[in-house]
């Protein structure tokens, strides 16, 4: 695993260094499809999903000073990857509408004290399966989009792990510029929509979405209620977690994660935006890739700001000439990041059960598995399982 520098102090935002313009790009596996599936399948404004990503990134970074990610909700996410729900097709109000109910869920959360209460019955086992569930889950999903272009992905894989032993080297620039040249040749019309975009000054569009008692709870119940589980699962308890344990000296509580996870929502929503969360696979990849400090987030968000300003019809069109096997490799990368950072330690029988139960079944649910690991915890503290 790679070593994270541990001070006493907090560390400093290094906008110049490197490895942070590196660690900046290596969250690109997770959000890059999810980013192209809002704009091309559902529709939602290029301007608004960048700004409110920029913003929120540059924020979380100047809070926490640590590699603190920004992600789509990924169950919301895939409703847009399919953009179809109940029978009809979701538009770009309906997940403004779920970012801005996301947002009042989680908000009332954190400062209700809720939230902290209910991590208190999460032990560490419980949470670092989630978090290796959710490795193995990006490392598998990573290997379908690699699959693709076997060929390209396989070599490229290979190399970014040994070039990664070079901490100099910039890894993910690499990896860009491969996936933006495999893309080209393998979508030329792509390409050519590139050339096309032009770049001119925008401002995203400000106001409440559609409150009515239809859209309210199409959206409460398709997109909000099957994420909860997901976001308290990854987003708050998981990358909890990994921060506290990669950085000491920012500790960070899930009742403060939960307040920021809402806000950034509820700005979202008033943005025509998407449900954004700290997802833990995007620390791995940020890491993974050189990040040891906020100054990965706050480059990544600088950058999506100006493009959200300035050039987002550019932006949108480069997404998508963005190469699947190469954004594979990037996720694969990530994922690995993510699992291993667990895998140590463990010498009890019974904390290695639940460690391996609650891996087992995130890989395909984290909302199930974080409800196993809760009653198998419950069932060995009460001596009711022998291992």
């Amino acid at each position: 695993m790679t070593s994270i520098p541990s001070r006493a102090h907090a560390p400093s935002l290094s906008w110049f260094a490197p490895r942070e313009w590196s660690g900046a790009f290596g969250d690109l596996g997770t959000l890059v499809p999810f980013l192209l599936a809002y704009v091309a399948l559902a529709s939602v404004p290029s301007v608004g999903l960048l700004f409110t990503f920029g913003v929120a990134l540059i924020v979380s970074a100047l809070i926490y000073r640590t590699p603190f990610p920004v992600q789509p909700m990924k169950a919301i996410g895939a409703v847009a990857a399919t953009n179809v729900a109940a029978g009809a097709s979701l538009g770009p109000e309906a997940f403004a509408l779920a970012a801005l109910l996301t947002g009042v869920v989680w908000l009332v959360a954190g400062v209700s004290g809720l939230l902290q209460r209910l991590s208190r019955l999460v032990t560490r086992p419980l949470a670092f399966g989630i978090v290796l569930g959710l490795g193995i889950a990006l490392m598998l999903e990573a290997a379908k989009m690699m699959s693709t272009f076997w060929w390209v992905s396989a070599p490229a894989l290979f190399g970014t792990y040994v070039l990664l032993a070079r901490r100099r080297f910039p890894v993910m620039a690499l990896l860009l510029l491969v996936g933006v040249c495999v893309g080209a040749l393998s979508a030329p019309e792509r390409f050519e929509g590139l050339l096309r975009a032009s770049a001119t000054f925008t401002l995203p569009a400000f106001g409440l979405p559609p409150l009515g008692w239809a859209a309210v709870s199409v959206a409460a119940v398709i997109l909000v209620l099957p994420q909860v589980p997901l976001t308290f699962g990854n987003a708050i308890l998981a990358i909890t977690e990994e921060n506290n344990r990669l950085f000491p000296q920012r500790p960070v509580t899930e009742s403060r994660v939960a307040i920021s996870t809402g806000v950034m929502n509820i700005f979202a929503g008033l943005f025509g935006g998407v449900p954004m969360c700290h997802g833990a696979g995007g620390m791995a990849g940020h890491i993974r890739f050189g990040a040891r400090t906020g100054g990965a987030p706050l480059i990544l968000g600088s950058l999506l700001l100006l493009s959200a300003l300035f050039a987002s019809e550019v932006v949108a069109a480069g997404l998508a000439l963005l190469s699947l096997p190469v954004l594979g490799v990037i996720l694969f990368v990530t994922g690995s990041q993510l699992a291993l950072g667990v895998c140590d330690g463990w010498g009890k029988k019974d904390e290695r059960f639940v460690l391996l139960v609650t891996a087992a079944l995130a890989v395909w649910n984290v909302g199930v598995a974080f409800l196993a690991g809760m009653a198998f915890q419950w069932l060995i503290r009460r001596k009711l399982v022998e291992l």
